[in-house]
């Protein structure tokens, strides 16, 4: 079987598994469900939704990816791309969203790489805030995405309930979509991770709080709060103090040439030095 009969089978395989059926949007009334379904999840201020109907639009008519999952009639998740460089081999994710607790995240990223796979391109990319225990491991564990750049208050000020009050660094994830691993992570058969020996802890927790380690070592542990989200409502001080400490361990580990391997699932990026 080709990569991209393999891909579709998966896509499908995920898609039954949530009970959903997902398809590419063409149509205004789709659109408006798709801002629907962001309002719900983000509550953006008016004016700074993740995305509108006419952006949706032009992408969707110039041959983008605009994509939903349905329960039926009802959508219950949606995800928005956009081609990027180099031209022909990359789609940058911009924006996914979807009902949680059944695998319908899943399901919508299985399908955008099967339908980034047919149009001949090779990586999807996409951000994602590094505080977010959830995503991280979504994204590197689950899905076998790799993050390659630390991105300091990337998007500026962000007007939703979600991200409000924090500044906005994100890790750019690539999802190589021919390597073993991602091949390995769609078929659900993806390995847990593997501490080798000598592991030091560059950032760990006491406390709920951030505490810095050793950075001296080949293979590094760099911690996460547990629910930075919470966190934010709780006690912005605690939050503002893990921006920073993830910002200076993981961002000046990964400006100084290292790379995440790995996420485990007690919440630590897995970095490695060359």
């Amino acid at each position: 079987m080709t990569l991209v009969g393999q891909a579709a089978g998966q896509a499908e395989a995920a898609a039954r598994r949530s009970g959903v059926q997902i398809r590419e949007l063409r149509e205004i009334a789709e659109f408006e469900l798709v801002v629907a379904l962001y309002d719900g999840i983000w509550k953006a201020e008016p004016g700074n939704e993740p995305a509108s109907v006419e952006l949706m639009v032009a992408l969707s008519h110039s041959g983008n990816y605009v994509s939903g999952a349905f329960d039926g009639t009802r959508l219950v998740g949606a995800t928005v791309g956009f081609l990027a460089g180099p031209p022909g081999t990359a789609l940058h994710s911009h924006v996914t969203g979807s009902v949680t607790g059944r695998g319908i995240g899943f399901a919508l990223k299985l399908h955008q790489r099967a339908w980034a796979l047919a149009q001949g391109l090779t990586q999807i990319s996409w951000t994602y805030d590094p505080l977010v225990r959830r995503n991280a491991y979504f994204n590197i564990t689950k899905l076998g995405a790799r993050p390659e750049k630390y991105l300091r208050s990337f998007y500026g000020r962000m007007g939703d309930v979600i991200n409000a009050g924090d500044e906005s660094d994100r890790l750019l994830a690539v999802w190589r979509l021919a390597e073993p691993h991602v091949v390995a992570a769609c078929s659900s058969e993806a390995e847990p991770p593997v501490l080798p020996g000598g592991t030091v802890v560059a950032l760990d927790t006491e406390a709920d709080l951030p505490v810095a380690g050793r950075v001296d070592g080949r293979v590094l542990l760099v911690r996460t709060p547990k629910d930075v989200e919470t966190l934010r409502r709780t006690d912005p001080a605690a939050a503002k103090a893990w921006r920073h400490a993830v910002r200076e361990a993981l961002g000046g580990l990964m400006d100084g040439g290292a790379r995440v391997t790995g996420f485990t699932a007690d919440g630590y990026y897995i970095v490695e030095r060359p």
